[in-house]
């Protein structure tokens, strides 16, 4: 069954009675609920053509957490072939909010990185809910490296809360391997691609999307900071979360006019967890046009051109 949003209420309500009908109808065969199943089924779809027609950004963020939209597991299973994860950094653990390896897309081998939140409560709280520790990110600056030293493009699939903020991590150089994976990501000479699926949240998802095009999927965010830890620095009540995540500019069409991002790929009505498959296409699509975007650079050129667009941020305002 669906998980449902806090808004989107009174669009359980009708498809629960539509269900209801049917379930029903599948008990005594002789009842015929067509035409009233078919003016429920109806009426939701108009009321979910209106709840996503225009989505305020704390609802955007509700709907980029959504458990069911499909995660990086999900992308690397559907759109790549040949995949060979690589564990650990070779210095302390492998740390599973962070998959990554060795695959072929569009039977061209590439390096694919990304956040992986988990889809139950056991492989959430083994994915730590995507929150990465800094043998994560060391991980992915080894497979960066890799990557830079066999020539291989890289993909990356950015979806976390942010880094994780435990007494652990801290110890092992939180900050650090963060600041090394960014480092990485503009060192090296390959073609480097990034998608943000769900959540870019804070420094952990600049460690990853610090790459030469950067795509949103049209619900994803990517902020400095979650909306509850900006209302609770600013205002000191994680209440005021709604205005934070409108102050905070995160969604896909503002961070499109800032120039933060160069693409959005559009989602399906109600957000990707209505159509995981139709999702996963356009997101395939975008990395296929954005590869093809940097073909043929070499590596010079890569850098100049990764640098060059994190320098021209700021740049442009909402209303250039």
């Amino acid at each position: 069954m669906t998980q449902y949003l806090d808004f989107e209420k009174p669009l359980a309500e009708i498809e629960g009675k539509a269900e209801e009908l049917r379930a029903l109808a599948r008990a005594n065969e002789e009842m015929d609920i067509t035409e009233e199943a078919k003016a429920l089924d109806t009426k939701a779809a108009a009321l979910l053509e209106e709840l996503y027609s225009d989505l305020t950004p704390w609802r955007k963020c509700q709907v980029a957490r959504h458990p069911e939209r499909p995660h990086c597991k999900d992308y690397i299973e559907a759109l790549f072939t040949e995949f060979t994860p690589l564990a650990g950094d070779r210095n302390f653990a492998d740390d599973l909010a962070v998959m990554g390896g060795l695959a072929r897309f569009n039977d061209q081998p590439v390096m694919v990185i990304g956040h992986e939140k988990g889809n139950d409560t056991k492989s959430r709280i083994e994915r730590n809910f995507g929150m990465a520790r800094p043998e994560g990110y060391r991980k992915a600056v080894r497979l960066l490296e890799l990557a830079g030293r066999f020539g291989l493009p890289v993909v990356t699939l950015v979806d976390t809360p942010g880094a994780y903020p435990g007494k652990g991590a801290e110890e092992r150089g939180q900050s650090e391997a963060i600041a090394r994976s960014t480092e990485k990501c503009l060192q090296i000479g390959v073609p480097l691609v990034s998608v943000i699926i769900g959540e870019g949240g804070s420094g952990g998802a600049v460690a990853f999307a610090t790459a030469n095009r950067v795509a949103m999927l049209e619900h994803s965010v990517y902020s400095v900071i979650t909306p509850e830890g900006c209302a609770s620095i600013l205002w000191k009540d994680s209440e005021k979360m709604r205005e934070a995540a409108e102050a905070m500019r995160l969604t896909a069409s503002d961070l499109k006019k800032l120039g933060v991002t160069d693409r959005i790929i559009p989602e399906p009505k109600g957000g990707a967890h209505r159509d995981a498959e139709k999702t996963i296409e356009a997101v395939g699509g975008a990395i296929t046009e954005m590869l093809k975007e940097l073909d043929g650079k070499d590596g010079k050129a890569l850098i100049a051109d990764r640098r060059r667009k994190y320098l021209d941020i700021g740049g442009k305002g909402l209303a250039a």
